[in-house]
């Protein structure tokens, strides 16, 4: 399971939700707040609390905090190969 932690004026968040949605990948959003204090859950599974991060858990892959990182690896695992 694919879960993006993330705010929805964080221009570096909304980079990586447009290439998940070009790419048609499924995964929960994890709204938090704008306040790094206040990033609890994220500090808890994460152990930092920048954003975007994204959590695979299936693949046990937590990406924090860097937006092309997260882009990169999306590319690599998760992008739907054409059929043109």
């Amino acid at each position: 399971m694919l879960e993006l932690y993330q705010f929805e004026e964080c221009p570096y968040s909304t980079q990586v939700r447009l290439k998940m949605s070009e790419w048609e990948i499924d995964y929960v959003l994890r709204n938090v707040s704008k306040l790094k204090p206040k990033r609890r859950r994220l500090k808890k599974v994460s152990g930092q609390t920048g954003v975007p991060t994204l959590i695979d858990s299936g693949r046990n892959v937590i990406i924090p905090g860097d937006e092309k990182k997260i882009i990169a690896y999306l590319r690599k695992h998760y992008r739907p190969t054409s059929i043109y």
